[in-house]
Formats: structure tokens, C-alpha cells, sequence
């Protein structure tokens, strides 16, 4: 069937998934990916360089090449989540979810101009690299199920109050996907959920034959109700740097990058609640909702790198905030069923396209030492810092985030980053390991708990080629909302673990 597009103007909208702390943080954060070298050393490459993934910790690294150097990387992430059920009354339901993707997360180059006198003071060296980084994988999947004493008729009497009846009555001709589309253009998306919930007859009006009737009730009954939420994400995130680094009196690096950032990322949820309680009138309820999300943005980077001696170094770079433009769009279906009266489906073939917002990401520092054996082996050590409280959303249409805004300037903190690696080689091989831990950039961290991280790879050089493979595998504990900021606040504690295999393939040209 044909599809509606729906453009919606001036909005204010808890309810839209993606602008929310969680989603805002989701595009504010980067993970450790790259190269196999990188990720085996757990990304600790902020006083090293010398490999086209650290350029993203400090772009002063790509100084530090001898040649001229090209790389391409493919990894396989296999996903487990545990989830466990949660209504604040019972904690019951566990289910495990097990998923895995294949990505090219990495390629690029990085082109030497060595052509200076190495004796003489002033610029030895220039290096210019054109590289892409995968910087998040959005692919996710989890299946939570338990026992509630909350129905999801909570989510649509919260939004049902004071809204007119009139206003949610389908006129004589009116199909729903009109009344739908002229909700969104003039109310609102909330305005739509009241709609979605009286049409298929989870609410009714106190007074059906008053047209400005503005209190609602609930078919459906109290009692105990078995749930089940499914959640699906794909996508990625990712940028294309441009870098321009020098080597200065042979012992100092210093290095620019210019970041073009994109967002893709693609959710499905569906909630489905069943019921047996006396005098309710509905008994089913299946709630499918969809977001997609698009983004481009900005950002720069400059770094330094200092040869102490020859057993020490010493690095430091900023990445200036990421300032991301993005577009959403969301569809929705909402189905019931009633043991007495049968079946009920509002399926709005609706595309609601919402108006770009900007979100300013925080800017990052990074400080880094690396001591060098010689030739033999390495330890290196980074600390980042981001303030995430200095997350904004903002908006050229009029939309108003200033509730948002002071949420989490209210929720979110500072937040540090600790990556320690190690590399030690024995002819053409060389074999690595890793430590990495996350703050949660929550002050309750029962949200979204630390990150904690390890790795360990290996390599082999071979005329002008280099191969490397790697594994790391990340855990970290969250709280998914099925439906947040509603009074509908079931949840499910999701314990998540990664693990991945990444294989890349280097050449000196």
C-alpha cells in the first residue's frame, strides 16, 4: 500500500525515542574499534602512533610513520545480552539473546613526504592520511518477558487527560491514516499515541456523548499481565578524517584532523502484553513501533607527541565537540484483541518525518605515555576525559529541548576512560594485550553501568606486508525502558557482552 508522508513542524515530544538522554548518548560515545594492532593493544596508542587507527586518539600518530602505509580491516562481534524483567514490584524473566554482524570498520592510508635533511632543525618530516573509522556499532537484540501488575494503559491515560474527545474521533468518511496524519500536523506526536490508544479501545472517553469530554479510563482491567518486549537495532556510526601531521626536530609530532561524522541507526520495538483478568474488556495488546535515524556532523582534532628520550614518550590531543544534524523518521501499529469482542487493528501507513535537530557532543581529552624497550616491546597508558552534562540539543524549527537539556545537565557527569596496552615482538612477530574501563557517564550508574574491556592479538611482518588479528571482548550492564519518561516504567537489566574478531591486512608502499 501506498505510504503517507507525514512532515511535522514545531514539536515537543518526550516520547520520541531518539531524542532522549539514552539515544543523545549513544551518538555522543565511541568505542574502541580500528585496526587489529589497535584494538589488541585495547586503542592505548595516545603517545605511540604509527597505525592508522590511533589517529583517531591523537593525530599527531601519523608523524610517526617511516613509509608511506596503507591498511583495511573486517570484524566479526558476536552479542550476548542477559535481560532480566523488572516492574519495581516483581524482578522475574530472564532471557538470553544471542546475535553477531560482520563490518569493514576500517580502511585508509597514510602518505610520507621524508624528502628533508634529518640533521638539520625545523620540519623532518610530513605525513597526510585519508582514513575511514567505524566509531559504533548500533547492531543490538534483546528479549525481555516477565509477569507486571502494570499494564501499558497506563502510557495512553497519562497522554489521554485533557485532551478533547472530538479531537481523537475519526469524522463520517475519515480513514484512520487521515486523522493520523492531521494529529501529527497540528498536535503533535502525543497527540497521535492518545489517538492510537482510544481507537483501538485501550481508553474510553468518561463521557462518549460530550465531544469535549477530557478524562479517559481504561478497558483494561487490573490484575497481573504477562509482557514481552523485543528490541532490534542496526546501523553504524563512523567518520572520514582528513590528517595532516609533521615531525619537528626529530623529536617532536604534532598533528591536525578534520572528522566528517554520520549516523545510521535503525530500531524496532514491540511490546506485547496478555491478560486474564476479571471484567477486562481488552485482553491483548501489541505495541510495534519503528525509528529510523540519519546524521552527518563535524568535528576536529589536534595532537602532540614528544620523544622524552628514547625509552619515553609523552602525548596529548583534543577533539573539539562533534556537532551532528539529524533527521528521524518513526511508524507505528498498534493491535488489541478482546476475548468478547475480537480483534482491533490501527495500522496508520504513516511515515512521520520530524524536522533536523542539531546535538553537540562533548569535546574529549586525551593524555598518554608510552615506555619503549628498544626494539622489543612496549607499555602505553591513555586517559580521556568528557564532561557529558555538556551535551546540547537545539533546534533551527522552533522545537523546544530545554527540558531535555536540563535533564541531563541534571543526570550526566564527567566521565574517564583508561586504556593501558602492551606489544612485544620477537623477529616478525608480535603479540599483544590490552585493559580498558569506561565511567559510566551517568551519576546513578545503576542506568548504565562502567565499561570494562580486554584484548589480546598478534602479527606478522613479511616483506611489505603486515597481517594482524585481535580479540577484545567488553561487558557492561544497562537499564532498558520500554517506554521511557512514562508512567508506564517496566524495564528490563540488561547485562551485555561483546566479543570481537578483527583481522587487517597492512601494506608499505
Amino acid at each position: 500500500m501506498k505510504k503517507l508522508f507525514l512532515v511535522i513542524g514545531v514539536l515537543s515530544m518526550p516520547f520520541l525515542n531518539a531524542q532522549d538522554i539514552t539515544d543523545a548518548l549513544r551518538y555522543s560515545q565511541q568505542d574502541i574499534m580500528g585496526t587489529a594492532r589497535f584494538r589488541g593493544m585495547s586503542g592505548a596508542f595516545g603517545a605511540l602512533g604509527g597505525d592508522l587507527s590511533a589517529l583517531q586518539i591523537n593525530p599527531a600518530g601519523s608523524a610517526v610513520f617511516l613509509n608511506s602505509y596503507g591498511s583495511m580491516t573486517l570484524s566479526s562481534t558476536s552479542i550476548d545480552n542477559d535481560s532480566n524483567y523488572n516492574d519495581d514490584i516483581f524482578f522475574n524473566g530472564f532471557n538470553n539473546n544471542s546475535s553477531s554482524n560482520l563490518n569493514f570498520n576500517q580502511f585508509g592510508a597514510i602518505f610520507i613526504y621524508d624528502y628533508f635533511n634529518e640533521e638539520s632543525s625545523g620540519i623532518n618530516r610530513i605525513s597526510l592520511g585519508l582514513t575511514y573509522d567505524q566509531t559504533a556499532d548500533n547492531a543490538d537484540e534483546l528479549l525481555s518477558f516477565g509477569q507486571s501488575r502494570n499494564s501499558i494503559d497506563s502510557f495512553f491515560l497519562e497522554e489521554a487527560q485533557g485532551v478533547p474527545l472530538n479531537l481523537i474521533t475519526r469524522r463520517a468518511g475519515e480513514s484512520v491514516n487521515e486523522l493520523y496524519t492531521f494529529l501529527g500536523e497540528t498536535e503533535g506526536y502525543d497527540a497521535q499515541q492518545v489517538f492510537l490508544g482510544h481507537e483501538t479501545f485501550i481508553i474510553e472517553a468518561d463521557d462518549l456523548d460530550n465531544p469535549n469530554n477530557t478524562s479517559y479510563f481504561s478497558n483494561i482491567a487490573p490484575g497481573r499481565f504477562d509482557q514481552e518486549y523485543y528490541y532490534e537495532s542496526t546501523g553504524i556510526n563512523g567518520k572520514f578524517t582528513l590528517n595532516l601531521g609533521a615531525q619537528i626536530n626529530q623529536d617532536f609530532y604534532f598533528g591536525f584532523n578534520l572528522n566528517s561524522h554520520f549516523i545510521s541507526y535503525d530500531r524496532v520495538t514491540e511490546f506485547f502484553e496478555e491478560n486474564n483478568n476479571t471484567g477486562s474488556n481488552i485482553n491483548q495488546v501489541l505495541f510495534t513501533n519503528r525509528l529510523s535515524t540519519s546524521g552527518a556532523g563535524f568535528s576536529a582534532q589536534v595532537g602532540g607527541i614528544a620523544k622524552v628520550s628514547q625509552m619515553l614518550r609523552l602525548g596529548a590531543s583534543y577533539e573539539s565537540p562533534t556537532w551532528h544534524y539529524i533527521e528521524e523518521e518513526t511508524t507505528q501499529r498498534l493491535e488489541t484483541f478482546s476475548n468478547a469482542d475480537g480483534r482491533a487493528i490501527v495500522n496508520p501507513n504513516v511515515i512521520n518525518i520530524f524536522p533536523e535537530y542539531e546535538l553537540r557532543t562533548p569535546a574529549s581529552y586525551t593524555g598518554s605515555i608510552a615506555i619503549l624497550f628498544s626494539q622489543r616491546g612496549l607499555i602505553s597508558l591513555d586517559y580521556s576525559y568528557k564532561d557529558y552534562s555538556s551535551i546540547k540539543l537545539s533546534s533551527d524549527f522552533g522545537n523546544d529541548f530545554s527540558d531535555l537539556n536540563a535533564d541531563i545537565d541534571t543526570n550526566l557527569h564527567g566521565a574517564s576512560v583508561v586504556r593501558i596496552g602492551s606489544e612485544w615482538r620477537n623477529g616478525n612477530w608480535s603479540v599483544r594485550g590490552g585493559y580498558s574501563f569506561e565511567e559510566s557517564p551517568y551519576k546513578n550508574d545503576f542506568i548504565l553501568g562502567d565499561k570494562n574491556g580486554f584484548s589480546v592479538g598478534a602479527g606478522y611482518s613479511f616483506e611489505k606486508f603486515r597481517f594482524d588479528v585481535a580479540y577484545d571482548y567488553v561487558e557492561q550492564r544497562r537499564v532498558e525502558r520500554f517506554f521511557p519518561n512514562s508512567s508506564f516504567n517496566n524495564f528490563a537489566v540488561v547485562d551485555s557482552y561483546r566479543d570481537t574478531l578483527t583481522f587487517t591486512l597492512g601494506m608499505n608502499f
